[in-house]
């Protein structure tokens, strides 16, 4: 299997080269990616937790999916095909905000991305794709922020970044 690339951007999102995913979170660099949140008719967020064999984050819980654009394709097109390829399902997605947020893992990688949140809404169960998630379930907002207070080690860190700093870009969509 060919690992992917990452797209390389500098802190205004302008293109700078790719580079291969696993390279890119050794050294640190900063590129794109996208965390996709979709929300119920109950207005419940649908988190997965991450399949243990991920190579950071393994176990814990997070957004409904996340990951990199590749090269030329856009960010709705990524959320979309990723939402499949993990969750088992479509559904329109837009783009709510982005933001920079740097993470070290004890393994030596480091998550410096400009991540784009994006959201969509959906009222079934997913088909996980067990290689990615190993679980899922629905949350609401408010039920989220507390257990991350309460449990922050039970979540993946962009999941805690978005939850404690854009919260309130959520609460408009309620």
């Amino acid at each position: 299997m060919i690992e992917e690339n990452v797209v390389l951007v500098d802190k205004n999102d302008k293109f700078i080269g790719l580079m291969p995913k696993m390279e890119a979170h050794q050294k640190g660099l900063l590129h794109r990616a996208f965390s996709v949140f979709i929300f119920n008719d109950k207005n419940e967020i649908m988190l997965q937790k991450r399949a243990l064999n991920k190579y950071h984050s393994p176990g814990l819980w997070t957004n409904t999916c996340c990951s990199h654009p590749r090269n030329n394709e856009s960010i709705i097109s990524a959320g979309l095909r990723r939402l499949n390829d993990e969750m088992g399902f479509q559904t329109d997605l837009k783009e709510l905000f982005n933001f920079i947020y740097k993470e070290s893992f004890e393994n030596g990688l480091v998550e410096y991305e400009f991540d784009y949140v994006l959201i969509g809404s959906y009222n079934n169960s997913p088909k996980l794709n067990l290689i990615e998630a190993e679980d899922w379930k629905w949350m609401s907002l408010d039920e989220i922020k507390k257990d991350v207070e309460a449990n922050p080690n039970n979540y993946t860190a962009w999941l805690k970044i978005i939850i404690n700093d854009f919260f309130e870009k959520f609460k408009f969509l309620l």
